[in-house]
């Protein structure tokens, strides 16, 4: 962020981190990660030529990339749990943090990060859920190569994005949504209640259905259940 605030950092410049000390996560969460063993990766986007009411568009493209990143080296059943974490099964395997630039009404920037459990055996006994590819696979991967990867697919994204694709990218998140057409349990506010998860629609709100069709805008529900 401050290498993009400083204005040495163009479209796509992507940065590694081989450890992390600090690392951040959705909702003020810490993102714990072994050294060497995961990606952690930070990819400035020139976001100029978005609407800022496409904010939601970007969290869908980041998701897709590290899905299919993922999915570009097993055959297992990953899944996308809204609004941008990546699960398999019940466990997360990724997460994704994305900060925006904007000034009055031009959105300037985003910084998309991504940390994501590839080599990683061992988890903090706090991450009840946590898994790797390899404990998945079975396999070592290199990160590195793995991290170049990522950044291709999220430039390709991120093209269609720009160039009308949206519909076909609502469409390839909706088909890896988790838990979809299956019953949650969610708290919102003092309210807890069950419902059934439908889609995420175009303003990237999660549709679940309760006694009617509800739409819900990230951070204003919690899941019942480790994340």
């Amino acid at each position: 962020m401050q290498q993009a605030k400083s204005g040495l950092s163009k479209h796509c410049t992507a940065y590694f981190a081989h450890e992390q000390t600090a690392g951040k996560g959705q909702r003020n969460k810490h993102w714990l990660s072994a050294k060497d063993e995961n990606i952690i990766l930070s990819v400035v986007l020139d976001a100029s030529t978005l609407l800022l009411s496409q904010q939601a568009s970007l969290n869908i493209v980041a998701a897709l990339s590290a899905l299919n990143l993922f999915n570009n080296y097993t055959t297992k059943n990953f899944k996308i749990k809204w609004p941008n974490d990546i699960y398999w099964q019940d466990r997360k395997t990724g997460g994704i943090l994305i900060e925006n630039v904007i000034a009055g009404n031009v959105w300037k920037y985003s910084v998309v990060g991504f940390g994501l459990n590839i080599n990683q055996m061992n988890f903090d006994i706090s991450l009840k859920n946590a898994a790797s590819l390899k404990q998945i696979t079975g396999e070592t991967y290199n990160v590195i190569d793995m991290a170049y990867m990522l950044c291709e697919i999220l430039q390709n994204k991120f093209y269609e994005l720009t160039n009308g694709s949206f519909k076909d990218l609502l469409e390839e998140y909706n088909k890896s949504l988790y838990k979809k057409n299956e019953i949650v349990r969610f708290k919102q506010g003092a309210r807890i209640f069950d419902g059934r998860v439908l889609r995420v629609d175009e303003a990237g709100r999660l549709i679940v259905y309760t006694a009617y069709e509800e739409a819900f805008e990230f951070g204003t529900i919690e899941w019942l259940m480790e994340s």
